[in-house]
C-alpha cells in the first residue's frame, strides 16, 4: 500500500468517525430554521390571576369560603368547589380516565402496548402531564381545568358505537361551560367540543389559552435513543410541516403562522391536539432536557391559543390523539398527520411511502413472524432489481475479458497514471464498453438502501417483535454487553456482526471477479474497510435493519452465483472483438451518451498532450 492509498484510507475513516460523532446531535442553525435560540432554563408554568402556578392543578385545594372564591374566580366562584370523581371509559384500544376536576383527560393507557419492561403503557397521567385551559374573563383569566364539572356518565366500556361524555360547569342559571368528549368504539382519536352557554357578559373577546406540559416517560429500552427521538411536531395553516430539532439540547420555537395541530412525539407514540375548524392563532413550543433526571426523557411544553370567536359561535371543535405513531393509522386523523412518521429526506420519502410501507403491510397479512417477513421483503426487492443486477454482472464480465489487455497497457506505459487512463479509455471506445455501465445499476440501488436506513428505525410494526436471539427488532440486539467503549457503546449486536461479515464476504467475492482499476486509492482494500467502519455506526441501530442488510448480502451473493451460470464470457469476448473490427472499419454505431463524451475528452486530452510536447520541444531548442 503506497502513501496515497494510506492517506485516502485515513481520510475516509476520519469522515466516518466524524459522522458517528455528529449524527446523534442534529442542531440546525436557528437563523435558517426560523426558530429562536434554544433556551437552557426550565419553563415555569403560567400563573393564574391569584398567583398560583399550574402545578397546583394536580394538588387538592382546601375548601374556599364564598368571599375567597368570589375574589379568585369571579362569576365562576360557584364551580370553584365540588365533588372530585374519576370517570373511566375504555374501548378495545385504550383506557381513558376523565376527571370532574377540570372536566379533562386525566390518564390514557394504551391497551395493546407495553413499555420495554412490560409495564402498562401510560401515555398520559395526572402526575406527569399538566394542562391549563385559561378562559379570559372580565376579572382576569380563569383556568377551567381547576373548576369542578358534573357529568352523568359512569365507568363504562364503549360497545358498537361511540360514547359521549359531557362535562358541565353551571356558573349560574342559563350560564355554563360544557366540555364534550366522544370516545370511539375503536381507535385513538377523541373528539372534543368546548362550548360557552350564556357567558357573553362574563368573558372577553380575547382568545382562550391552552397550555400543556408533559414530562415524557421512557417507553423503549435505550434512553439515549428516546431522548434523541422525542420532539414536538406541528402543522401550520399553509400545511407546512415543522418540528423542533431532535437531539439532546433544549429547543424553543414560536410558530410564525397559525397552527392546525401539534403532537408531543415519543419514538413510537404520540399525544396530539387537532383544531378541526379554525387553526390555533398563536403557538409556541419547547422541549427541555435535564441530563441529571433519568426518570424523564424530555419535558415538552405546548402553549397555544384557541379562537374565542369560534367557541362563542359553537364551533370550538377539536380532537385529541393518544396512540401509536403508526403510518397506517395517522392518515385519517388530520391533514398531513402521517408526517409524524419520519420516512426520510424528500428524495427518499416517496420510496418508503409508496413502496416499502405498502409492501411491508401487505406481507404482514400473510407472515406473522417479522424475521421471516424481512427475509420475504429482501427476496421481493431482489427479484425486482434482478435486471439491474444482471446488467451490472455482465458489465463486470466485460471488464474481466478486457483485463489481459489492461494489464498489457500498464506494462507498456509504466507508472504514468494519466497515460494509463488515456489508453484504457481508448480501449473501451474501441470495443464499445462503458466503464460506468457496471456502476449505474449499483448506484440505482443506493436510494433503496438509504430509504430503508431511514424507515426501519421508525417502523412501530417491528416494536417488541422477537426473532431468534433478538427480543425486539426495533432496537439493537445486545448479544454481548460490556463496559462502555468509545464509538462502540456498551454492547455488541450480533446481527450487526453478521452484516459486517457478509459485507466482507461479498467484497471478497466481488474483488475476485472485478479487475483492479487505476487510481491513487486501492478500492479493493477500501471495500474491506467500509464494512468494519459501518459496524460501529450501525451497532446501536435496530436489529431489523442490520438483519435486512445481512440477508440482502447473502441473497446478492447467491443471486450473482446464479447469474454467473447464464453469462458466457467467451461469447462476450467474441462480441467485443466484433465491435473492435466494426469500429476500425468505420462501421460501428455512432457513439452517444457517455461514449460521445469519452471521445470528446480523449480528443481534448490528446490535443493537450501534443501541445505540452511541442512546448517542451521549443523550450529545449531555446536552450
Amino acid at each position: 500500500m503506497d502513501r496515497n492509498q494510506l492517506i485516502g484510507i485515513v481520510l475516509i475513516m476520519a469522515m466516518l468517525v466524524g459522522y458517528q460523532l455528529l449524527v446523534p446531535k442534529p442542531a440546525p442553525d436557528a437563523a435558517q430554521s426560523g426558530k429562536k435560540p434554544a433556551q437552557t432554563t426550565q419553563t415555569t408554568p403560567p400563573t393564574t390571576a391569584s398567583g398560583t402556578s399550574s402545578t397546583a392543578a394536580s394538588t387538592a385545594r382546601p375548601s374556599l369560603d364564598s368571599a375567597t372564591a368570589r375574589a379568585r374566580f369571579g362569576d365562576f366562584a360557584t364551580v370553584a368547589t365540588g365533588e372530585t370523581r374519576d370517570v373511566v371509559v375504555e374501548n378495545k384500544d385504550m383506557k381513558v380516565t376523565f376527571s370532574t376536576v377540570g372536566g379533562r383527560v386525566k390518564e390514557v393507557i394504551l391497551k395493546n402496548y407495553k413499555t420495554f419492561d412490560q409495564k402498562p403503557l401510560v401515555l398520559v397521567d395526572g402526575r406527569n402531564s399538566q394542562t391549563r385551559l385559561e378562559l379570559p374573563t372580565n376579572r382576569g383569566p380563569v383556568d377551567l381545568h381547576r373548576l369542578y364539572f358534573k357529568t352523568s356518565t359512569q365507568n363504562s366500556s364503549v360497545g358498537g358505537q361511540a360514547q359521549t361524555i359531557r362535562f358541565t360547569a353551571e356558573v349560574a342559571p342559563g350560564q355554563s361551560v360544557e366540555q364534550v368528549y366522544t370516545v370511539p368504539a375503536e381507535g385513538y382519536v377523541i373528539s372534543y367540543d368546548l362550548k360557552l352557554n350564556g357567558l357573553g357578559n362574563s368573558v372577553t373577546n380575547d382568545n382562550i389559552r391552552f397550555y400543556w406540559q408533559d414530562r415524557m416517560q421512557q417507553y423503549e429500552n435505550d434512553l439515549a435513543n428516546n431522548v434523541q427521538s422525542a420532539t414536538i411536531n406541528y402543522l401550520t395553516a399553509d400545511e407546512s410541516f415543522e418540528k423542533l430539532a431532535e437531539g439532546t439540547s433544549n429547543q424553543d420555537v414560536t410558530a410564525d403562522q397559525p397552527v392546525q395541530w401539534f403532537t408531543i412525539k415519543h419514538k413510537y407514540f404520540l399525544a396530539g391536539f387537532v383544531a378541526r375548524n379554525a387553526p390555533m392563532p398563536k403557538a409556541s413550543f419547547q422541549t427541555l432536557v435535564n441530563p441529571d433526571d433519568k426518570s424523564v426523557v424530555k419535558t415538552a411544553v405546548a402553549d397555544v391559543t384557541l379562537p374565542m370567536a369560534d367557541v362563542k359561535a359553537g364551533k370550538g371543535q377539536y380532537s385529541f390523539y393518544y396512540g401509536p405513531n403508526d403510518f397506517q393509522l395517522l392518515g385519517t386523523v388530520a391533514p398531513e398527520f402521517d408526517q409524524n412518521v419520519y420516512l426520510g429526506y424528500s428524495v427518499l420519502k416517496p420510496i418508503n411511502k409508496y413502496f416499502f410501507v405498502p409492501v411491508f403491510n401487505l406481507l404482514e397479512k400473510f407472515i406473522s413472524n417479522y424475521g421471516l417477513l424481512i427475509i420475504a421483503l429482501v427476496v421481493f426487492v431482489k427479484l425486482i432489481l434482478t435486471p439491474l443486477t444482471y446488467r451490472s454482472y455482465v458489465s463486470m464480465a466485460k471488464m474481466r475479458v478486457l483485463a489481459p489487455e489492461i494489464e498489457a497497457i500498464k506494462e507498456r506505459v509504466g507508472d504514468d497514471m494519466a497515460k494509463q487512463q488515456s489508453e484504457q479509455m481508448k480501449l473501451y471506445q474501441e470495443v464499445g464498453v462503458s466503464p460506468l455501465s457496471g456502476c449505474v445499476p449499483v448506484l440505482a440501488t443506493m436510494p433503496i438502501l438509504f430509504a430503508l436506513f431511514m424507515l426501519f428505525p421508525n417502523l412501530i410494526e417491528l416494536r417488541q417483535k422477537p426473532f431468534l436471539w433478538a427480543g425486539d427488532l426495533s432496537t439493537y440486539d445486545a448479544f454481548v454487553t460490556f463496559p462502555a467503549i468509545p464509538f462502540i457503546g456498551s454492547h455488541l449486536s450480533l446481527f450487526t456482526v453478521l452484516m459486517t461479515a457478509s459485507s466482507i464476504a461479498y467484497a471478497y467475492y466481488n474483488n475476485q471477479t472485478t479487475p483492479t482499476q487505476p487510481g491513487p486509492v486501492n478500492m479493493k482494500a477500501l471495500s474491506y474497510v467500509f464494512p468494519l467502519m459501518f459496524m460501529f455506526v450501525l451497532n446501536s441501530y435496530p436489529a431489523g435493519l442490520t438483519f435486512y442488510y445481512f440477508v440482502s448480502n447473502v441473497v446478492t451473493i447467491a443471486q450473482q452465483q446464479l447469474i454467473r451460470r447464464f453469462v458466457d464470457e467467451t461469447k462476450i469476448k467474441a462480441v467485443l472483438d466484433d465491435n473492435r473490427k466494426k469500429n476500425a472499419a468505420g462501421q460501428g454505431k455512432k457513439p452517444g451518451g457517455f461514449q460521445a463524451l469519452l471521445q470528446k475528452q480523449l480528443a481534448a486530452a490528446e490535443e493537450a498532450r501534443k501541445q505540452a510536447e511541442e512546448a517542451q520541444r521549443k523550450a529545449k531548442q531555446k536552450k
